[in-house]
């Protein structure tokens, strides 16, 4: 019997130089990223508890970006090596971004952070081009989305990155709500909404 898109999707990695990029939800460490939602950098959310958390991120497909640490830097860490890079004490979880969905027809992008260190090196960039990534790869995708209120920095760098579009809102003004037509929308391809 074939792999399910579902099983797939969350199989994934992505490697680009000390960095790391997993769909595993079982990497994610937990006391860390509740540290996360309770900042002020992630002003649009507060932690769950861990058992919530733990749910969160098994009934979601979450993206997580680690860094390899020092000990875990050297020839064993080259992608031909198999999983001993991927290994728990290995990895400093540096951000996440979230999807919401049924691994069929919808996705909801959520939850898209990076360290305040680690920003400005590409690496949002990169975390939000392996969601892409998976977001094509979906057959029947009828419609992707988010949510910012970032008029000047999020709305343009999801434009570009996810090819979102801002709909049925003043641009500018109130929540951007994003749409992408996947695969499996009726009108995939075509211009509008």
């Amino acid at each position: 019997m074939a792999q399910s898109f579902k099983s797939l999707a969350r199989s994934r990695t992505w490697r680009k130089d000390d960095f790391v990029i997993s769909t595993d939800p079982s990497l994610f460490p937990i006391s860390a990223l509740s540290e996360v939602f309770n900042s002020e950098g992630f002003y649009w959310a507060n932690a769950p508890t861990p058992e919530a958390m733990r749910e969160l991120l098994e009934n979601s497909l979450s993206f997580g970006l680690y860094q390899l640490n020092e000990q875990s830097k050297g020839p064993e860490s080259s992608p031909a090596s198999g999983t001993e890079a991927t290994d728990h004490e290995k990895l400093e979880f540096v951000g996440i971004a979230r999807c919401v969905t049924d691994f069929v027809t919808f996705s909801y992008l959520t939850d898209v952070w990076v360290q305040p260190g680690h920003q400005g090196k590409g690496l949002g960039r990169w975390l939000v081009g392996c969601v892409r990534e998976v977001m094509d790869s979906m057959p029947f995708l009828r419609r992707s989305m988010l949510f910012t209120s970032s008029w000047d920095r999020s709305v343009p760098f999801y434009e570009d990155i996810l090819g979102m579009s801002v709909i049925e809102s003043r641009r500018g003004e109130g929540v951007a709500i994003m749409a992408r037509k996947g695969r499996g929308h009726p009108m995939y391809g075509e211009e509008g909404l």
